[in-house]
């Protein structure tokens, strides 16, 4: 399986354009020759909301697997990523940290000075790295065989039932309270003006006694629900381009599901009703049609 990942480089001056970002290019190079697919990348400032945002678009909306920052992990007042960090991540993960420093003691004693952080939201790993190419390629490459082990159990292939059919996806459901408390703390708060969501469900009638198209057929008794993350990343993306669109979030149920449990959770933030209409339609038009697949049980 070839793992997905983003870098996030957070820098004053890299994104007022005052300094050329090196290490996200260069920890990017890192993850391509050991087999990662580099998603995503950005250049932000060192504001604590907005790097939030960014960890919580990359694990949530873009569902991906690896996120790495580079910046900020300093005592500086400025730096801030390891408290935004550990604001968003739902469980720590701090040997990774503690590896990386020591890798870092070993060449110079100002490697205790690193406050970097890492931890775990759904299922997406989230670690900090310095803000120099040089100390952020050594730190990385000092934890990138453990890392993609750690991606491994995250995901499920380390556990001993990863053969096994989840029975239900019940338990994994998102809050969408705990969803709209975060979009109205993030940085594009102030432009939007109505939420909306979509929340399909498992139901008990065949799609296409339901749809009218077809003549009476046995009721449902579950489905087996699979999701292309590409594709809904894609989707994803090209649903933010739209206009007065500021904020989506997407969570997607899988494995074999029962009648009434969730399929899918989508949430669009916009300006004016009818961008926000448009879009939530948008996307989820897109989602059934390209990006999942369902097979019902009888």
């Amino acid at each position: 399986m070839s793992y997905t990942a983003a870098v996030i480089t957070v820098s004053d001056k890299g994104a007022r354009g005052e300094r050329v970002d090196t290490s996200g290019p260069a920890v990017r190079a890192v993850l391509e020759r050991a087999g990662w697919t580099v998603r995503y990348t950005n250049l932000i400032p060192d504001e604590k909301e907005e790097i939030k945002a960014e960890l919580i678009k990359c694990a949530d909306a873009l569902g991906i697997h690896l996120v790495l920052t580079t910046g900020g992990t300093g005592l500086s007042p400025r730096d801030v990523t390891p408290e935004a960090t550990l604001e968003v991540v739902e469980r720590a993960a701090p040997g990774i940290p503690e590896a990386m420093r020591a890798e870092s003691l070993r060449l110079t004693p100002k490697g205790c000075l690193s406050r970097a952080a890492a931890g775990i939201r759904g299922r997406t790993l989230i670690i900090n790295l310095p803000g120099s190419e040089k100390a952020a390629v050594e730190n990385l490459t000092a934890v990138i065989g453990a890392i993609a082990h750690g991606v491994e159990m995250l995901l499920g292939s380390g556990s001993a039932n990863c053969g096994e059919s989840r029975p239900s996806g019940r338990e994994r459901v998102p809050s969408v309270d705990e969803w709209l408390r975060e979009a109205k703390a993030g940085p594009f708060a102030e432009k939007i003006g109505m939420y909306l969501t979509h929340n399909g469900v498992v139901r008990g009638t065949a799609r296409a006694q339901a749809r009218g198209c077809g003549k009476m057929a046995a009721p449902v008794s579950g489905m087996v629900f699979s999701y292309d993350e590409e594709k809904v990343s894609r989707a994803v993306a090209e649903t933010e381009k739209l206009p007065g669109i500021y904020h989506v979030r997407v969570w997607l149920n899988e494995g074999r599901l029962r009648v009434g449990d969730d399929l899918m959770l989508v949430l669009i933030g916009g300006d004016i009703r009818p961008h926000v209409v448009d879009a939530l339609q948008y996307l989820v038009d897109r989602l059934k049609s390209e990006c999942v697949t369902e097979e019902e049980l009888t």
